[in-house]
């Protein structure tokens, strides 16, 4: 079992920059598939970004395509999403997601088997 903890997350304005942080524990970030997720009140939880544990290929949601990039490092076993020309509508709780289970596609909650706490991120017009 892999333990996450999120970091980063604040208020910010339109057109400003955040990066999430996220710590893993008990597991190599390099063995395993990642992804952040999000999820703002009264919706449902939604993909974000995934790196792949072979070859670090990552996947994108349509609506942070060019503002956003996940890496990771495995040194520090860690993973990141830098968030650039945040817009209101990324207002969420952030999530940080590991170990896809196999067969599972990148963009589906349901397929990650271990999860943070989440960290809020606020952007105001």
């Amino acid at each position: 079992q892999v333990q996450l903890v999120e970091s980063g997350g604040g208020s910010v304005q339109a057109g400003e920059s955040l990066r999430l942080s996220c710590a893993a524990s008990g597991r190599s970030v390099s063995t395993l598939d990642m992804g952040w997720f999000r999820q703002a009140p009264g919706e449902e939880r939604e993909f974000v970004a995934a790196i792949s544990r072979r070859g670090g290929t990552t996947y994108y949601v349509d609506s942070v395509k060019g503002r956003f990039t996940i890496s990771r490092d495995s040194a520090k076993n860690m993973v990141y999403l830098q968030m650039n020309t945040l817009k209101p509508e990324d207002t969420a709780v952030y999530y940080c997601a590991a170990d896809r289970s196999q067969g599972g596609p990148y963009s589906g909650s349901y397929a990650y088997n271990s999860w943070g706490q989440g960290t809020q991120v606020t952007v105001s017009p």
